[in-house]
């Protein structure tokens, strides 16, 4: 027999839980579907953690937009909800006059995206700020700051729920079809079902475009694995705030973060890969060890140690130009009732609530 229910939001992450907020808030019915048996197992849990301020992304791109007004949505967000984050503060550095080239093209996109607060400071005051640096350009962004991730998904679950949500776990999303009335979703778990949603908002991460595919959505892209690798610094942190290099193709660089308790950590690197598979291979410290001295030669041999390793879901192959959210709706897949989030990295985290009311506004 097959159920029928308002709407079912694909996946409990960071995005998926504040999807269903918002749409719970808005008086829909909502049942969330997770195939792991807790929230956020998956890219939620295992990236920076930071604020981003929304400088790297092209101008009117949903990267760009998102960000910028995701920045103050999750700091307000965190401040009313007791959700611990600390507006840290980063420097993005060039060592040398090609990447100081690339420093004044971020601060041209910044300003065009209406990036608050990022300017290019004396490379005398980057060294006041970060003694151990070395840098000949360096731009300083206050609005980019860490926030506790799983704290900020408890809060957002909470809040759904408040609002008569349901989150089921171990409850993946086999297949399904799509219907005169909407979408038949196949559910399995220890107690398989079909449930027949009016919307269905696919937010599932590595995922979505299996899960968008399996329900019959046209027009799904390819999808890609990029793997990026994380080190503990072991000992005292040599910086008090952010230290990013210039961008790489596929990523932000090997960077330097840290998280609320203070500890120090550099990643992520990039590493395209056929399968999930998030162990760490401590050989790649040799390569890490390389790209941190060119912003921190003071690094001693032997202190980055193994710690985790996260996947973005990228749906531009290796070589490719880096693209844009994929926020499909009807009005692009064709399909009535139907959301598919999908290529949702890096800043998906800071723009999780201006993505939801985005998602809100395409299911209604």
């Amino acid at each position: 027999m097959t159920e029928r229910i308002d709407c079912a939001v694909v996946g409990a992450g960071v995005v998926g839980l504040a999807v269903a907020r918002a749409l719970a808030m808005a008086g829909r019915e909502v049942v969330v579907l997770e195939a792991e048996g807790a929230v956020g197992t998956g890219i939620s849990s295992r990236n920076s953690e930071v604020i981003h301020a929304g400088m790297y992304y092209p101008r009117d791109s949903l990267k760009a937009r998102l960000c910028v007004a995701g920045n103050r949505m999750v700091r307000d967000y965190a401040a009313s909800h007791g959700v611990p984050f600390r507006m840290v503060g980063k420097l993005i550095v060039a060592t040398d006059a090609e990447e100081e080239r690339h420093l004044a093209a971020i601060l041209d996109k910044a300003r065009a995206n209406g990036c608050g607060g990022l300017e290019a400071i004396p490379v005398a005051e980057a060294r006041r700020m970060e003694p151990a640096l070395n840098c000949v350009a360096a731009l300083h962004s206050p609005d980019t700051g860490i926030i506790d991730s799983h704290a900020l998904m408890l809060a957002l679950q909470g809040d759904a729920e408040a609002y008569g949500a349901q989150v089921a776990f171990r409850s993946p999303v086999t297949g399904g079809r799509i219907g005169e009335s909407g979408v038949v979703l196949e559910v399995g778990g220890a107690e398989p079902t079909s449930l027949a949603a009016r919307t269905v908002v696919i937010a599932a991460g590595l995922a979505a475009p299996r899960v968008a595919r399996a329900i019959g959505l046209p027009g799904v892209p390819d999808d890609y694995l990029c793997k990026g690798n994380y080190f503990t610094l072991t000992g005292r942190s040599p910086f008090a705030r952010l230290v990013y290099p210039v961008p790489v193709s596929a990523g932000l660089g090997v960077h330097y973060t840290l998280d609320l308790a203070g500890r120090g950590r550099f990643g992520p690197d990039v590493e395209w890969v056929e399968s999930v598979d998030y162990s760490v291979d401590s050989g790649r410290a040799a390569s890490f060890a390389a790209a941190i001295r060119r912003y921190w030669p003071g690094l001693e041999d032997g202190r980055l140690e193994p710690a985790y390793a996260g996947i973005r879901p990228k749906i531009q192959a290796p070589g490719e130009a880096a693209r844009d959210f994929l926020v499909a709706g009807p009005a692009d897949h064709g399909v009535a009732g139907v959301v598919a989030l999908l290529g949702i990295e890096s800043p998906g985290l800071t723009a999780c609530l201006a993505l939801a009311d985005l998602v809100k506004g395409l299911a209604a």
